[in-house]
């Protein structure tokens, strides 16, 4: 997994500095291009299409209020979105029926209020494969559709979660929705905030990487905010020094409650601290009333297993 996100960097740092000529921007099923983004996403409307996009640096934006859409690099790594900004929220901001987002890099996201994102998903289902979230306040910032889900799968997040107003960003932050699955992606280098904060009842995340080594006035590394069932596994976590709260690394309810976490498994986990962090920590912690399976896991000295709150 490491050489894939190795590469994936590589290949985002030799992007073309501009875009090609012409429509950058293709609608694959009517095999036409546009210049612009949005003229791309309004030319499938309600229905179901892919957009094509050429490899270059790009301030675009766009809002898709319909239908399902597939946002896709010809070349993973190739496409970036450099400080395209939509309604002061986010590079795509997504309100449709479905969206996917594959290949795609995005950066210097960043907004007034502190929130500035990568993708803002406000309705429908989305899912995100290959994609990077580089230096901005946010990666992906989601509303409330309890209805629909969230899917990543092997994207990396870095250099996320500074907020100037205080409020707090995030690299990941799901609000109200069904349910969020995060596979084989990695999280490193946070400026704030936690890596991944959920609100959905239902989580999986598994066989992802967290180094927070080189992290700054960072927070935990997932925080299911309002509790959530669901499992996870296998992922390694690093904890580094330079943290505003290194209590905890994985909290369950902590905001309250609102999602019974009842069959929540943490499992076949590793864990470890960074050489010049030098205080205990908590693996678990389970604000919640209910019982949180913590099992097989392999920890460092100086981290507890489980701590009810």
């Amino acid at each position: 997994m490491r050489l894939a996100f190795l590469s994936l960097s590589l290949v985002a740092l030799t992007a073309p500095a501009a875009a090609q000529s012409g429509g950058a921007f293709t609608v694959v099923r009517t095999d036409r291009s546009y210049p612009r983004l949005a003229d791309a996403v309004a030319a499938i409307g309600g229905g179901d299409g892919t957009i094509r996009i050429a490899p270059g640096r790009y301030r675009d934006c766009a809002v898709q209020e319909a239908g399902s859409v597939t946002y896709r690099a010809d070349r993973p790594g190739t496409v970036v979105f450099d400080g395209a900004i939509c309604e002061g929220k986010a590079t795509l901001v997504l309100r449709g029926r479905k969206a996917e987002v594959d290949g795609i890099v995005f950066t210097h996201d960043e907004v007034l209020d502190g929130n500035g994102a990568g993708i803002r998903i406000e309705k429908g289902d989305l899912v995100v494969r290959n994609a990077m979230f580089i230096d901005s306040q946010s990666g992906i910032l989601s509303a409330s559709d309890p209805s629909s889900s969230v899917t990543i799968d092997r994207s990396t997040f870095s250099g996320l979660g500074k907020d100037p107003t205080g409020n707090g960003a995030h690299a990941i932050y799901i609000g109200d929705y069904g349910a969020l699955t995060v596979t084989r992606s990695r999280f490193e280098r946070g400026t704030g905030g936690h890596y991944v904060k959920s609100r959905a009842p239902r989580v999986q995340i598994v066989d992802n990487s967290f180094d927070d080594s080189r992290g700054h006035h960072t927070n935990y590394m997932i925080d299911l905010s309002n509790g959530a069932s669901g499992r996870i596994a296998e992922n390694s976590f690093l904890q580094g020094p330079d943290k505003d709260n290194y209590s905890t690394m994985i909290s369950v309810a902590p905001e309250g409650a609102e999602n019974s976490s009842a069959g929540l498994v943490v499992e076949r986990n590793r864990a470890w601290l960074a050489p010049d962090f030098d205080n205990r920590t908590t693996f678990v912690g389970n604000w919640s009333d209910d019982d949180v399976a913590v099992r097989d896991n392999d920890l460092a000295e100086r981290i507890t297993p489980l701590a009810d709150r």
